[in-house]
C-alpha cells in the first residue's frame, strides 16, 4: 500500500535529529517569508518541531512527514494571527465597565498604529478583521483578487503585531 497515509518503509523513517537537521534551516527561510519577522519565524519552527517531537513515534512512519511538519507551522501562523486580530477588535470594542481613559488611549495606539500601513492594508485588514468580510468580498472592494486582499490583511497583521509589540516595551 503506497497512498497516502501509507507507513514509510522501515529502511526510510530517520531519527527526529535527522529530520530536524534536514528541514529546519528551510522551514525557517519559508516560515521568515510569511511572519516578515526573524522571531516570529523562530518561534514557530520551535513550535512545530516540539509537536512534531511529542508525537515523532507515529509521525515519522507517515508518507510525508515534512507536509505535516509544514501544515502544523501554517496552522500554529494562523492561531497566531486570528489572535492578533481578535486584540485588534478588543480594543476597538473594550468590554463594559472598562476604564474609559482606558479605551482611549487603546484607540490611540491601535488607530496610530493603522496610521503606518499603506492605505491597501488597512482598508484590507479593516474590511477583513474588523468588519468580519471574507476575502473574496473584501477583495471586490478593493477592487482586487481574493488572494490579494487576503496578502495585504496578513501584511497588515504582521505590521501591527510588530508596531503594537514596539510599544508594548
Amino acid at each position: 500500500m503506497d497512498g497516502p497515509g501509507a507507513p514509510a518503509p522501515v529502511s526510510a523513517v530517520r531519527s527526529f535529529d535527522e529530520f530536524f537537521a534536514a528541514e529546519s534551516e528551510t522551514l525557517y527561510r519559508r516560515m521568515r517569508i510569511v511572519t516578515r519577522d526573524h522571531h516570529e519565524a523562530e518561534e514557530l519552527v520551535q513550535d512545530a518541531f516540539l509537536a512534531m517531537y511529542e508525537r515523532w513515534d507515529r509521525i515519522a512512519t507517515i508518507a510525508d512527514p515534512v507536509g505535516y511538519l509544514y501544515r502544523t507551522a501554517f496552522n500554529l501562523w494562523k492561531r497566531r494571527s486570528r489572535r492578533a486580530a481578535r486584540a485588534i477588535r478588543q480594543a476597538f470594542t473594550p468590554p463594559p465597565g472598562t476604564d474609559d481613559f482606558e479605551a482611549v488611549d487603546a484607540r490611540t495606539v491601535v488607530g496610530e498604529a493603522l496610521g503606518h500601513l499603506t492605505p491597501r492594508q488597512r482598508a484590507a485588514v479593516v474590511l477583513t478583521d474588523l468588519v468580519g468580510l471574507p476575502s473574496e468580498e473584501a477583495g471586490e472592494i478593493l477592487g482586487v483578487r481574493a488572494v490579494t486582499a487576503r496578502v495585504l490583511a496578513s501584511q497588515a497583521r504582521a505590521a501591527l503585531r510588530e508596531r503594537l509589540e514596539d510599544t508594548d516595551g
